[in-house]
C-alpha cells in the first residue's frame, strides 16, 4: 500500500497560478499510474488529471486540459499539478490517488483507485 500526502493548496484570485504536489512513501510508486481528482462541496469526486508511471502517457479533463499540467519525479516520489488561469469553479478539495490495479480505459474512474491522500483544500475567489 502506498501513502500519498497533497500539499500546496490555498486561497487565491481567479487567474492566479498554484501547483500541488502528491508525495509517496511504501510501495513501488514509480510503477504505477497516479491520479489527480477533485471534489466541490455537495459535489462528487471529479477526474482532473492522471499521469502513466513512466511518465509519458497523460491524460486531462476537458475543464482543465488547457490550463494544468501534471508531471511526476519518480526519483523523488512525487506528482505535481501545476494549475494556471484558475477560476472560481476549480475551488474544490483537491487529492490524488494511485493503484496497481487498474487499465489505461479506467484511468478517470475514482473507483478503480485504491490509495488516496488526504486532500488538500483550492479555493479560488473571484
Amino acid at each position: 500500500q502506498v501513502q500519498l500526502v497533497e500539499s500546496g493548496g490555498g486561497l487565491v484570485q481567479a487567474g492566479d497560478s498554484l501547483k500541488l504536489s502528491c508525495a509517496a512513501s511504501g510501495g513501488t510508486f514509480s510503477d504505477y499510474p497516479v491520479g489527480w481528482f477533485r471534489q466541490a462541496p455537495g459535489k462528487e469526486r471529479d477526474f482532473v488529471a492522471a499521469i502513466g508511471g513512466g511518465g509519458g502517457v497523460t491524460t486531462y479533463a476537458d475543464s482543465v486540459k488547457t490550463r494544468f499540467t501534471i508531471s511526476r519525479d519518480n526519483a523523488k516520489n512525487t506528482v505535481s499539478l501545476q494549475m494556471n488561469s484558475l477560476k472560481p469553479e476549480d475551488t474544490a478539495v483537491y487529492y490524488c490517488a494511485t493503484t496497481d490495479d487498474i487499465r489505461w480505459y479506467e484511468i478517470r474512474r475514482t473507483s478503480r483507485y485504491n490509495d488516496w491522500g488526504q486532500g488538500t483544500q483550492v479555493t479560488v475567489s473571484s
